[in-house]
């Protein structure tokens, strides 16, 4: 069983993030040292040592879905004006653009929910997770289970990458960052929605999106 502690202990020694330390002692089944091994072979341990580094440079990407609907701004920063010129940060930069249009997150980082947010939707669950029936001494893990859920709903980073669905947004941002040798940090962006607000017919235009991308 993987515990609170041992993922620590792991993010303590490598500096990588809580949920890529749980897979990679997942993956190691518990195996400290083996876990360890893990992140270094993915070179997040390296990655997570460019963190600190201060990234201003970088674009403003954009990206309008075929038919005009939805329309999307964000910026992604790197440390040099050379590696934000390359293609393959413009590439990523596209790629992030995309996932918004499709996905719609509210936020980039869990960091970034409001405290009352997090409150509110907890107590929902709780409230639901009681009339389901569920024993008392479950709820809290039921309640931990579903916030979990709702950061990868609407955090960016936590979000499944809709070109991988076994990574997540923050596993290719950190996969840029060793690709590019230089720290790459996405800072915020911006999701028009054709008629949003106002009262008409509902469509799904990010189930569009998604349709499009798979082509």
């Amino acid at each position: 069983m993987i515990t609170a502690s041992m993922v620590k202990e792991l993010r303590t020694r490598t500096g990588v993030g809580m949920m890529d330390c749980k897979k990679a002692l997942t993956e190691a089944n518990g195996d400290m040292e083996k876990a360890v091994d893990i992140l270094r072979e993915k070179g997040l341990s390296k990655a997570a040592k460019k963190a600190g580094r201060i990234a201003a440079e970088g674009i403003v990407g954009s990206y309008i879905h075929g038919n005009g609907r939805i329309g999307v701004l964000v910026e992604v920063n790197c440390e040099t004006d050379f590696v934000a010129q390359t293609e393959g940060f413009h590439a990523l930069v596209k790629d992030i653009a995309m996932q918004i249009a499709a996905a719609n997150p509210l936020y980039v980082s869990r960091e970034e929910v409001p405290a009352d947010v997090i409150s509110h939707e907890k107590e929902v669950y709780r409230q639901e997770a009681l009339n389901e029936g569920k024993p008392e001494k479950i709820v809290d893990r039921m309640v931990e289970g579903r916030i979990e859920k709702y950061f990868k709903e609407v955090c960016l980073l936590d979000q499944p990458f809709i070109k991988d669905g076994d990574k997540t947004i923050n596993d290719v941002v950190l996969e840029a960052t060793v690709k590019m040798g230089e720290k790459v940090s996405i800072r915020r962006f911006t999701r028009y929605q054709l008629g949003e607000g106002i009262e008409k017919k509902q469509e799904n235009f990010a189930d569009e999106v998604m349709s499009q991308i798979k082509k």
